[in-house]
């Protein structure tokens, strides 16, 4: 299950799926936790290069009047 479907359900239910995707993680890294972490960090890493340079590429003119200027430099 990915992130969008944490979004409702119970507390338990959401717990339940952490822990399942975190199992996966691990497994796919073949049980290495150190492994399964430092993959987490690099998807982090260029997940937050990627939003950098979309907030970037933003034109200041579409964003105006829906996002505070505090907002236009996103970090994650």
């Amino acid at each position: 299950m990915n992130a969008s479907g944490r979004s409702s359900g119970s507390e338990a239910e959401i717990a339940a799926s952490l822990e399942a995707e975190v199992d996966e993680a691990i497994a796919t890294c073949g049980g290495d936790v150190r492994a399964a972490l430092r993959a987490t960090l690099i998807a982090n890493a260029y997940l937050d290069a990627e939003v950098e340079q979309l907030t970037e590429a933003m034109s200041t003119g579409f964003a105006r009047g829906r996002m505070p200027p505090q907002r236009l430099k996103i970090r994650v």
